[in-house]
């Protein structure tokens, strides 16, 4: 297991855990969670060794084999698909004595030690891992240079879920995967069956893959058994119970109250509104467990409004007249009207809200704009064009000059920025530092129309909290690309699906989504699959030999962790006799042996709290052993 003791960690000035106590068992799926800057990505580098505590250990067995999602890409000369394999640096080194062997014994023997890896299987899981998260058999084969940041990004995860490994760390794994690669993702890992300790804040995701909780809080790590709604629950409870939380938790109710309402006005489609009052009511319980949080924004809205906002009529849209990415686009943008826009990355989602900008002039067809259309844009190359040397007041001042100074602040602050934080230059704020900046400059704009392409990267959860009550709130228009299905259930009222080369209304939620896409992949591995079986009919006893050496590999270690602990229950059994045949010798009691019964009582305490963990832990290493010989036996 992973054992943090008594750990203290300061980056700086600043600490960050301090004399912290927790651990982790094999085989769970850990989410860790808080907010930007308190100390996730630092633990990640504390159990790479890549950092040291200032006091205290953390440690795990030094069998135990680590795959970590890198953020740095290199070998940029080499394809996906290499890249992918070269990650698994044994199945390379095997690989290298099959092309430097000097005879036929050498040879056979590295072909040997190949197939008990299995090794001839890498590149077809190679090639599944892409599929799954987004390329298509051609693009394997580009080199990694030729794709761009956020499929670079794919391809290092793609690195760390095909080396074998009994501890994943991933950090942020869902930032640039559109929602087809996040819901694939969720299914690789719930296979997973060593130990997973990932960062996300995309709830939906948490919800999906942890089985536990590691919280940041206070410079403490509080852990919460189930997934995030169960956290947000647990929490929920537990800040409920404060009366001076009360207020503010009445106060947060009545608001979803309020929006649910307003909804249930204006919904047309009975099984999107059924799915949408659903979601919002269950926001009445989670709301207590974010009560305490700094951040409470809101969008402005333009105070005249058009009907329609926008007009598409028979709209071909892309970047020359002879390579359309969307053909015959007729659809309209109403005042108030809730939009989430679906399909897979490179689908033209993207480009179709840089159309509705005016950042692309249609190829094809006529877009109308409504007399009081005023947009408020939101995309990830913002960031970059923010003034380093500005700061966010400046910034502001720059955008409305007519803007008293004080008014600037207050606003501001409700998006975190308070304090000497205003004042400093931005060049050394982080990504979600700048992403609230942005979305400020925006919400001041007061847009009737607000079109946001993935505003959650870079965001913590509170602050996407915070994003998901202001979007309820707004009262324009909202046009949304996002991977983050809980903010999308959350804010939208209706799906576009972009695919094929057409824009089309999709009659259902996301959930009917996720079917629809699982329907699609199970008819393209039933296609795939004569030729798969056809592969595997002529090693069926050799892949059975090998499955047996697999399940006896695998079980081993469950094996011997409860071997260890049977051990350990019968020491601490042995000690407690000998200490209570003592005690129950009468001159044991006697005043010249006072200090040898204090000694033995204190002895007997503490076996008797190692007797107590020894027994809980050969129970809890029984019943995995058990549950991992049922996966065999299915």
């Amino acid at each position: 297991m992973i054992r943090i003791e008594q750990l203290t960690y300061h980056r700086g000035t600043k600490a960050l855990l301090n004399n912290v106590n927790s651990q982790v068992f094999p085989g769970q799926k850990i989410a860790l969670i808080g907010k930007n800057g308190c100390g996730k990505s630092s633990l990640f580098r504390l159990l790479l060794k890549q950092d040291q505590p200032d006091s205290g250990e953390i440690s795990f067995p030094a069998s135990w084999r680590v795959s970590h999602m890198q953020q740095e890409i290199t070998g940029s000369h080499l394809t996906a698909l290499q890249y992918v394999l070269d990650a698994d640096a044994k199945l390379k080194s095997i690989q290298a004595l099959i092309d430097n062997a000097k005879d036929d014994h050498a040879l056979a023997q590295a072909h040997s030690k190949m197939d008990e890896y299995d090794g001839y299987q890498a590149k077809f899981k190679a090639e599944k891992l892409l599929h799954g998260l987004g390329f298509n058999a051609t693009e394997v084969n580009n080199p990694v240079n030729s794709f761009s940041g956020g499929w670079q990004v794919r391809l290092n995860l793609a690195r760390a879920l095909i080396c074998p490994c009994d501890l994943m760390l991933l950090d942020e794994p869902t930032n640039h995967l559109d929602i087809e690669a996040c819901y694939w993702l969720e299914k690789w890992l719930s296979q997973f069956e060593g130990t997973l300790v990932f960062v996300s804040h995309d709830r939906d995701f948490i919800d999906a893959v942890a089985d536990q909780i590691l919280s940041f809080e206070d410079e403490n790590l509080l852990s919460y058994k189930g997934n995030y709604s169960a956290y947000e629950r647990a929490k929920s409870e537990r800040l409920a119970q404060k009366q001076q939380a009360y207020a503010k938790q009445q106060d947060q109710i009545k608001h979803i109250e309020s929006f649910i309402n307003r909804f249930r006005a204006q919904a047309t489609k009975a099984k999107q509104a059924q799915s949408r009052i659903k979601e919002l009511e269950r926001m009445q319980v989670i709301a207590p467990a974010h009560i305490d949080t700094q951040f409470a924004f809101e969008f402005y809205c333009h105070d005249k409004q058009s009907t329609p906002l926008i007009k598409f009529d028979n709209v071909d849209i892309g970047y020359s007249s002879d390579n359309a990415i969307i053909k015959h686009v007729n659809v309209t943008v109403e005042p108030n009207q809730r939009i989430g826009i679906l399909g897979v990355n490179g689908s033209g989602k993207s480009t179709l809200i840089k159309t509705i900008t005016d950042q692309i002039q249609p190829i094809g067809g006529k877009i109308t704009h409504g007399l009081h259309l005023k947009v408020g844009y939101f995309a990830q190359h913002q960031l970059e064009d923010l003034d380093v040397n500005a700061s966010p007041l400046l910034h502001l001042q720059r955008d409305f000059p007519d803007a008293s100074e004080q008014k600037l602040r207050n606003f501001l602050g409700s998006f975190g920025f308070q304090g000497d934080d205003v004042d400093k230059k931005i060049k050394n704020f982080s990504g979600g530092e700048k992403a609230r900046l942005a979305l400020s400059r925006i919400s001041y704009r007061a847009p009737n129309l607000l079109l946001l392409d993935e505003p959650t990267n870079h965001l913590d959860l509170e602050i996407r909290h915070a994003l998901t009550m202001a979007l309820q709130n707004y009262q324009g228009a909202v046009i949304i690309i996002s991977h983050d299905r809980h903010l999308l259930k959350n804010s939208v009222d209706e799906f576009w699906h972009v695919h094929n080369q057409k824009l089309e209304i999709f009659d259902g939620t996301l959930d009917d989504y996720h079917k629809l896409k699982d329907q699609a992949q199970l008819a393209q591995s039933q296609s795939d699959k004569p030729q798969s079986e056809n592969q595997q009919a002529s090693v069926n006893k050799k892949d059975q030999k090998r499955l047996d050496a697999q399940k006896r590999k695998e079980l081993q270690p469950f094996k011997k962790a409860l071997e260890k602990f049977e051990k350990q229950v019968e020491k601490f059994e042995a000690l407690l006799a000998q200490i209570e045949q003592q005690l129950a010798d009468g001159d044991i009691y006697s005043d010249e042996n006072k200090a040898k019964l204090k000694t033995l009582l204190t002895e007997q305490t503490t076996s008797t709290q190692a007797l107590n963990e020894a027994e809980e832990n050969w129970m809890m290493a029984q019943e995995e052993l058990e549950e991992k010989e049922a996966q065999f036996e299915t």
